[in-house]
């Protein structure tokens, strides 16, 4: 590989990782997520009339932000890093594995249209799999773990109680092993990281591993999905 940008690293580290489970010969890579019906949260926070924000990791961020992208009421959805610090806020230093970031997003919403309970459900149901300790996919690291940031008291005790609920539900086939991290600022991706999953939707990784959990979204919230997804490039970082 001659060129050695960020954009094309990112690319051939994803798919490298894809690919590397079947070129040893293993058992191959798992197939991909098919997305989880749950209930909807008992607990949830009381609606406001002022913009939300969520902040929360489930693997590569490309997928994530993805399927949220996808939700009616979400006005904005950012790629970024969560859990270190600013001076490491960057893919290839988060990429190493030891800076404390997760490759996390932060999803700002409309509360009369969705409630922060709806957006973890829609975060354990389909955006990610919460069982799986310090991977999700073909990745590996704890920069890709189920992580919960909460920006208030009120979302760390409404993500506590739902985490509670669905363990206690059993509905999946392991632990749930999201953590919850509060007091950790969240600093936005690089350019090429935004809206990757709509720029790119014929890569492998992205067909492979995000496009069915657009589709997951589609399938178990036909109510939530929208099919133009809101993207950075219209609507900005801040926003």
């Amino acid at each position: 590989m001659t060129d050695t940008s960020p954009r094309l690293s990112a690319h051939y580290l994803r798919l490298l990782a894809m690919l590397v489970p079947l070129l040893g010969g293993g058992a191959g890579i798992a197939a991909a997520e098919e997305g989880i019906a749950i209930p909807a949260p008992v607990l949830d926070e009381p609606a406001t009339t002022k913009p939300e924000t969520a902040i929360l990791a489930g693997g590569c961020f490309w997928g994530v932000q993805g399927v949220f992208q996808h939700v009616a009421g979400v006005t904005n959805a950012v790629s970024g890093y969560a859990g270190g610090t600013a001076d490491t806020a960057q893919y290839e230093t988060v990429s190493g594995g030891a800076t404390g970031h997760a490759e996390s997003v932060r999803i700002t919403f409309d509360p009369n249209r969705i409630s922060y309970g709806h957006i973890l459900q829609i975060y354990f149901s389909v955006a990610h799999d919460p069982t799986q300790l310090n991977r999700q996919g073909p990745d590996r690291g704890t920069q890709y773990r189920s992580a919960i940031f909460p920006v208030n008291d009120e979302q760390a005790k409404v993500a506590k109680a739902y985490i509670e609920q669905l363990g206690s539900a059993k509905l999946f086939d392991a632990d749930i092993v999201t953590k919850i991290e509060p007091d950790h600022e969240f600093y936005p991706a690089e350019a090429y990281h935004q809206d990757y999953l709509t720029l790119n939707p014929t890569q492998p990784y992205i067909v492979y591993n995000d496009l069915p959990k657009v589709e997951n979204l589609k399938r178990l919230f036909p109510a939530l999905y929208r099919d133009d997804p809101v993207l950075v490039s219209e609507v900005g970082l801040s926003n």
